[in-house]
This record gives C-alpha cells, structure tokens and sequence, in this order.
C-alpha cells in the first residue's frame, strides 16, 4: 500500500470512529502507538473532524453569543494544533529523506508533503459528509443528485492528489525534488507579534 493511500485508510477509519458518537467533546482513542507516524496521521484527522463540526454549530444564526466567542478560542486552538501536527509529519518526511542525494537540477514542490496530506484530510470529511447528504431521505431528489454530482468530483479528487503525493514523495525519495519544512509562523496567536495583545503588556 503507497503512502498516500495509508492515509486515506487512517482518515475514513478515524472520521468513521468520531461519528460514533458524533462529539465535539468526545475522547479520541488513539488506536495506533505513540510516536508512530500513524498515530500522528490519526491525531491529525481527529482534530479536523471536530474542528469541522465546531463549525457547523458557530454558524447556528440562533447561538448565544458567549458560546459562539468560547467556540471562536476553541477553533483558534484546533487550528493551531492542526498547524503544529502538519509541521510535526513534515518534520517526519524530512528525516526519512535525510540521507537522500538531491540531483544537481532537483527542484521544490509549491507544497509539502504534509500540507498535501492536509488536504486529503479534509477531503475525507468533505467525503464523509457529502455520502450523508446523498443518503437523506428528507430532502428532494434534485438535492440528491446535485449532492451526488459534488460526491463524484471529491472522489474524484481524492484519486487525484492520491496519485500526486505518492509521486511527490516518489520524487524526494529518487532526488527529484527536495523539500523544506516552513514553520507557518503564525502571528495571531503570539503574544509578541499580535498588537491586539501586546498593545495590553
């Protein structure tokens, strides 16, 4: 099995597992072992689950507006964990490619690795949750069919940048390409770089 398609065996099994319950405050049981790639891949797709669920409810037009500030900190803190865990899977690639011989005229991608993996997160989500609409028995057949036309095109993606990120890492493995990890950096969540909150110091 290539990598990429690892992934989408860990994301259907992990969205699966979260709507079993179908919590934003549910406990993730990890079932892969600690410090494995694959229990970083769970993580990952655990927390855009839940963060896809906060936002369905902060959208809830009649949400009091103290909840919907708490959920606004709770989906800051979700997008900061994701950012992190991407980091922490690229930083995994960096190392298994360490040794690598990078050719004279290898170039990089627009994207790494992990941050493609990212994608194909939210794709299964998309997925998951487009097979539901498809499945209503509450809705119109014309609802049916534009639900199922957008089911064809997601899986149809996923096929494609399934095929895109085993030939990236194909390509770093062989020295085609090279990567690089880039911190994101991000600004609004410091202390020392928000002027919202160090104007407060």
């Amino acid at each position: 099995m290539t990598f990429a398609n690892k992934c989408n065996e860990i994301f259907d099994e992990v969205v699966k597992l979260y709507h079993v319950t179908d919590d934003v405050d549910a406990v993730f049981a990890n079932p892969y072992a600690d410090g494995s790639i694959e229990n970083s891949l769970a993580r990952k797709n655990w927390i855009d689950a839940v963060q896809w669920h906060l936002e369905d409810i902060i959208r809830d037009e009649a949400i009091d507006p103290v909840e919907a500030l708490a959920l606004k900190r709770r989906i800051d803190r979700s997008n900061q964990d994701r950012t992190d865990l991407v980091e922490e899977i690229d930083a995994y690639f960096r190392q298994q490619y360490a040794t690598v011989a990078v050719k004279d005229d290898a170039t990089i991608n627009t994207e790494s690795p992990a941050w493609a993996i990212d994608r194909l997160s939210i794709l299964a989500l998309k997925i998951w949750h487009m097979r539901e609409q498809t499945e209503r028995t509450d809705a119109d057949a014309a609802h049916i069919a534009k639900c199922q036309a957008k089911l064809d095109v997601l899986l149809e993606q996923r096929v494609d940048l399934t095929a895109a990120i085993d030939q990236l890492l194909d390509d770093i493995a062989a020295g085609r390409k090279f990567m690089k990890v880039y911190w994101q950096m991000k600004m609004y969540n410091d202390p020392d770089t928000n002027p919202v909150l160090y104007g407060k110091k």
